[in-house]
C-alpha cells in the first residue's frame, strides 16, 4: 500500500491511460466502421479516458505534498482507474461487439470518478503542502 502513495506509479498509470486512450481515439476516429451513435459512445469513452488520465496526474501531484494528503490522493487515483476501467472499458466494449460485459459497469465506473474527484479534492485539506511528510 505504501507504494500507492509514491507519485510514482499514478504518473505512471496516467501515462498508461494517455497513450491507449489516444490509441483508441485514433481507432475510433479512423478504424471504426460503425453508424454514428456507436462511433459517438466510442468517443465519449475516450473522452472520459483522457481526461481522468490528466486527473491522474493531479493525484502524483498530491501525493507528492504530504503523507495525510497522499492517502486521499491515492484513494482518488484507485477510484479514476477503476472508473475508466469501468465506465470507458463498457463503453468501448459495448461499441465493439453490441454487449455489455459488465451489467450497470458504466454508472458503476461513473460513479467511481465523481467519488475520485471528491477525494481528490479532500486531499487538498489534510496534511502539507511543504513535502515534509505531513
Amino acid at each position: 500500500m505504501t507504494a500507492l502513495l509514491s507519485p510514482r506509479p499514478w504518473m505512471a498509470l496516467a501515462a498508461l491511460f494517455g497513450a491507449t486512450g489516444v490509441a483508441a481515439g485514433a481507432y475510433g476516429w479512423h478504424g471504426l466502421e460503425a453508424d454514428e451513435t456507436v462511433r459517438e459512445i466510442f468517443q465519449i469513452a475516450v473522452q472520459y479516458q483522457m481526461w481522468h488520465a490528466m486527473a491522474l496526474i493531479g493525484v502524483a501531484w498530491r501525493c507528492s505534498v504530504g503523507r495525510k494528503s497522499a492517502q486521499f490522493a491515492a484513494a482518488a487515483g484507485v477510484l479514476f482507474g477503476l472508473g475508466i476501467i469501468l465506465f470507458s472499458g463498457n463503453l468501448y466494449v459495448f461499441a465493439l461487439t453490441g454487449e455489455l460485459p459488465i451489467s450497470g459497469g458504466a454508472p458503476a465506473g461513473g460513479f467511481c470518478l465523481i467519488a475520485g474527484w471528491i477525494a481528490l479534492g479532500v486531499s487538498a485539506f489534510v496534511g502539507g503542502d511543504n513535502n515534509t511528510g505531513n
